[in-house]
């Protein structure tokens, strides 16, 4: 359900990311998706470049709403169309509330947001209130870093196919490898010391093994930060953002993390484009 301002016309919003640009437009109605890798700071010709993509001209547009990155360098204005800047909390805390939305939660429900790109940002989000609460450094660039250094790729498709090949037990200890019984919730096969097994040296992983303990710890810390802090915050339910959220490695874990700890976790259909959907969503006097 479109709100009324994007039910005619053309309208585009853009995240400029440190990875990716992704885009959303609804045109006349209905929303088309689209992401181009970085090619460095915003400006019109680079913009122009994006829109050509699905055949749309700047001037066609009844408005053009930019948010991420340095979107700030752009004027209110390109070829008559109207630039609309957006902050970015905003625009992660609508994206998340909008596709909650779609996945079954009501419009006044409390939600944490998790912005999982290069880093990681956590929002509180509830109605038009938005704010940042916590994060951490681990995120998509971390999970980048490590398998170019262990797998000798950076391609997500790749890392995500092996991770679900390989067998993180080959790197991480287990709470069964070092105590006798389970920790609270958690079972005996739960991890206790990411790359704990690599320290004692009794293990030759494979590639497989390692992309497989590199999603699972950038997964877990991404998740656990969210969980602990969603009570405090006085959200009932954390929604995953961001590209990570396309990888079924990723889901996966991130979903043992909130069933454990008791938390619903949400991870959206179209993930990765929150922030540009929350930017375009964002009311037209905004």
């Amino acid at each position: 359900m479109l709100p009324p301002h994007l039910t005619t016309g053309t309208h585009v919003a853009l995240d400029f990311g440190i990875s990716n640009t992704d885009v959303v437009a609804a045109i006349n109605g209905e929303l088309h998706y689209w992401h181009q890798p970085y090619k460095g700071d915003p400006d019109a010709a680079l913009i122009r470049d994006i829109l050509a993509v699905q055949g749309i001209s700047l001037p066609q547009l009844a408005r053009l709403v930019v948010t991420g990155g340095r979107h700030k360098l752009l004027p209110t204005e390109m070829d008559g169309c109207p630039v609309v800047s957006i902050s970015e909390m905003e625009a992660i805390g609508r994206g998340g509330q909008v596709l909650a939305i779609r996945a079954g939660l009501t419009a006044d429900t409390p939600i944490m947001v998790v912005s999982a790109g290069s880093g990681t940002a956590v929002l509180f989000a509830h109605n038009d209130n938005y704010r940042h609460v916590t994060g951490t450094a681990v995120g998509g660039g971390t999970m980048l870093g490590l398998a170019r250094l262990l797998v000798g790729t950076i391609n997500p498709q790749e890392i995500d196919a092996l991770a679900q090949q390989g067998n993180a037990r080959h790197v991480d200890l287990t709470l069964g490898d070092v105590i006798t019984g389970e920790v609270g919730n958690l079972p005996v096969d739960a991890t206790a010391v990411h790359f704990g097994r690599i320290a004692r040296g009794d293990t030759t992983p494979t590639p497989a093994d390692y992309a497989a303990a590199i999603t699972s710890m950038v997964a877990q810390t991404i998740a656990l930060v969210a969980t602990a802090a969603a009570p405090g915050a006085g959200a009932s339910h954390v929604v995953i953002t961001g590209h990570m959220g396309d990888m079924a490695s990723i889901r996966h874990i991130i979903g043992l993390v909130g069933h454990f700890y008791h938390t619903p976790v949400i991870v959206p259909d179209r993930a990765g484009y929150a922030t540009a959907l929350g930017a375009l969503f964002s009311p037209p006097a905004s």
